[in-house]
């Protein structure tokens, strides 16, 4: 049996055959540009038939809807970092439960729920398919308990309130009273935690007109420190009570502010002499065993105590 010839005309295509290899070639292009544009112009339909506003979550909700059939339910939320953010209000916050279309809620409205909360700093919310939600918490620290009109509150170190509930599990934490403490608070605190001998001996860091602080001491004294110079005069007192034993002394006042002068008021002198030397104060006299140094202005009492 004779076979023809590998090259021979019957092996060549046809020019109908030719014809629709070219076309195909050339027309496969035009078909990804086409499906593009019909996918375009649908989303635009969509964007512009649907209510003002809601767009977006009813095409999100709709593509939920349509993939739970699927079996795209969620089936896990994975919370990471949590410590002390109340959970019911962080589920809330999520938004999600279990059975839920895991493609019917919107990552970034969660995300941005959960930060509203006091405890939260950062969150970050991912959606891993088929069915897990999770949640990733970077929380504030509490740094002190901020004592105003009576009430405590806990902040962090950059003086973001924390929370107002549960604060006496965090009586440990340095008080800091009085408007305006908060945000100034943290360069005294580590001045303070710096000097562990004044820190054990003071129950409280009291702002005075948003602007200065007196350091209320565990034996109610009251140590009046100067405006901006607040490191300097700690260091200052550190080494009083270290060669004199300041703070040991049964003091009602010790007087900072001026950098070239001391002045103390003692204990007994304000029970014994409290009309005269208010007197006395208020004509600039000296006072009795101020060394002839003007006596400082009367203490306002603060209420500084931590809650339990």
């Amino acid at each position: 049996m004779s076979r023809a010839p590998r090259n021979s005309v019957q092996d060549r295509p046809s020019k109908r055959s030719l014809i629709l290899r070219r076309l195909r070639r050339h027309l496969r292009p035009v078909a990804w540009i086409a499906c593009g544009l019909v996918v375009i112009a649908g989303g635009f339909v969509i964007v512009r038939t649907a209510t003002p506003g809601g767009s977006i979550l009813t095409l999100q909700e709709r593509l939920g809807g349509m993939t739970a059939i699927t079996g795209l339910r969620v089936t896990d939320v994975v919370i990471a970092g949590r410590a002390n953010t109340p959970e019911p209000l962080l589920r809330s916050a999520i938004g999600v439960s279990k059975g839920d279309p895991i493609l019917g809620f919107s990552v970034e409205l969660a995300r941005q729920r959960i930060e509203s909360l006091t405890w939260v700093e950062h969150a970050t919310v991912e959606r891993r398919l088929p069915g897990t939600i999770v949640v990733v918490l970077q929380e504030r620290r509490p740094f002190a308990i901020w004592q105003n009109q009576g009430k405590f509150v806990l902040i962090d170190r950059a003086g973001q309130i924390v929370a107002n509930q549960d604060v006496a599990q965090f009586k440990h934490l340095p008080l800091v009273v009085g408007i305006g403490a908060p945000p100034a608070a943290s360069v005294l605190l580590d001045a303070l935690t710096e000097r562990p001998l004044l820190a054990a001996r003071t129950e409280a860091a009291v702002r005075v007109g948003a602007r200065r602080w007196n350091l209320r001491m565990k034996n109610g004294a009251d140590v009046m420190l100067p405006e901006g110079h607040e490191i300097a005069a700690l260091d200052r007192l550190l080494q009083l009570h270290q060669t004199q034993s300041l703070l040991d002394r049964p003091l009602l006042a010790i007087d900072m502010r001026l950098g070239d002068r001391l002045v103390v008021r003692p204990r007994s002198e304000a029970r014994g002499d409290a009309r005269g030397d208010a007197k006395g104060e208020a004509r600039g006299e000296p006072s009795p065993g101020s060394g002839g140094q003007t006596a400082p202005p009367a203490v306002t009492p603060v209420i500084a105590k931590k809650p339990t």
